[in-house]
């Protein structure tokens, strides 16, 4: 839901302890690169990070190489998952250590939630409905996401963006509390 212009967005423009939209995505890459070669055997072969570090061409190899992780993991028995394996100098079994790594990303999605807001942008469905899909579910709002499918997404971005259309905020509180 980021902008080509938005690549150098930190959450604040002088505090360099927050990384940028292009500084996170880097993470991204790099960190489950490291994951999936030392905790899971899966060492796709391939260079980490696209050659142009733009919004399309991050997308495009996250794409690519998730699909692949996706096929290496699948391929694994039981056995494979209760393995114990050293996680920062503790022995936890793989599928601890995939749980560890779907929060781990849940958390820096989270942190980019928050860039766009900080954007005043619109979101889209995460996980359900948000304020831009109708509120919350109380209300009867709507699960909304930008593209059906990973292959939505790279045609649609690619085409200069195709997302699903929004109805906007609805004017009802999106605090459970509120009225």
């Amino acid at each position: 839901m980021f902008r080509d212009e938005d690549m150098e967005v930190r959450p604040h423009p002088t505090d360099t302890r927050g990384r940028s939209v292009r500084e996170q995505m880097i993470h991204q890459c790099l960190s489950e690169d490291l994951w999936f070669r030392i905790f899971f055997g899966i060492d796709l072969g391939a260079d980490v990070l696209p050659v142009e570090e733009t919004r399309l061409a991050f997308i495009r190899k996250y794409d690519t190489d998730s699909e692949r992780r996706l096929q290496s993991l699948t391929a694994q028995n039981p056995e494979w998952w209760e393995q114990e394996v050293e996680f920062f100098k503790v022995s936890r079994s793989r599928a601890w250590v995939m749980v560890r790594r779907i929060a781990h990303t849940a958390h820096h999605r989270g942190q980019q939630t928050a860039m766009l807001r900080m954007l005043n942008r619109d979101l889209h469905s995460t996980y359900g409905p948000s304020a831009d899909t109708g509120g919350l579910p109380k209300n009867g709002a709507s699960t909304i996401y930008a593209y059906s499918d990973a292959a939505a997404i790279i045609v649609g971005e690619s085409g200069g963006g195709a997302k699903a259309p929004l109805p906007g905020s609805t004017g009802l509180s999106v605090t459970e509390r509120g009225t």
